[in-house]
């Protein structure tokens, strides 16, 4: 397998990165989720390394889930308790074993959005 899974975080409200975000990645087996690998989200808005990297990708179920509430709340974005958006999972298929799969976050403090990059 050449395959990883790389992720980035863009506040689109501010227009620029988002840094400090926590980040946990699940596999889901037969329905359970079990928690493989954590980051954080540097001044770039990305992982430092791939949040999957080659040698622990294979193809699956996965979620990530981007724990945003702090960020919004240091950021003046947060708003009325609670949240609108305090953790944001993203539940997504890896089908190809060789591929670079890419799942940004889109955050705004009332909605987001993510695609498959590369």
């Amino acid at each position: 397998m050449t395959g990883y899974l790389t992720t980035h975080v863009l506040d689109t409200a501010r227009g620029c990165p988002a840094e400090g975000i926590r980040i946990a990645l699940y596999r889901i087996e037969e329905g359970e989720r079990a928690q493989i690998a954590e980051a954080m989200t540097n001044a770039d808005g990305r992982t430092d390394a791939p949040i999957l990297p080659v040698q622990a990708f294979a193809t699956g179920v996965y979620e990530l889930v981007f724990e945003v509430g702090d960020y919004l709340r240091e950021t003046g974005q947060a708003g009325a308790a609670p949240l609108f958006l305090d953790h944001v999972p993203i539940r997504f298929g890896i089908s190809e074993p060789a591929a670079h799969y890419h799942v940004p976050l889109l955050l705004s403090p009332f909605g987001y959005s993510t695609y498959r990059g590369s």
